[in-house]
Parts: structure tokens; C-alpha cells; sequence
């Protein structure tokens, strides 16, 4: 089986939905944070509330 390129631009943006999730992430525990509630999360195959 070949192995096919990956286009700089792909690279790109792959790297840019990473950061925005990252920065989307540190927003929603602030809220959380500001307003006292759960942040919810995958652990261990199952959905956890959990204080940010």
C-alpha cells in the first residue's frame, strides 16, 4: 500500500483546530468556574462531571 503525502495545508490546519479546541476547552472551565458548575468529561470509557 502507498503511502500518500500530507499537504502543508492540511498540516496547517490540523495544527489551527487543535489550538482553537485548546483555547475553546480553557474557556468553557472558566465559565464553569465563574458560574460553579460541573464541567462534564470522557474518563475511563465513561461520562464524568467534574469541578474545573
Amino acid at each position: 500500500m502507498k503511502r500518500t503525502k500530507v499537504k502543508k495545508e492540511t498540516r496547517l490546519f490540523s495544527a489551527a483546530v487543535g489550538r482553537a479546541l485548546r483555547r475553546a476547552a480553557k474557556v468553557a472551565r472558566k465559565t464553569a468556574r465563574m458560574h460553579g458548575t460541573p464541567i462534564y468529561i470522557w474518563k475511563n470509557g465513561k461520562v464524568v462531571a467534574e469541578k474545573p
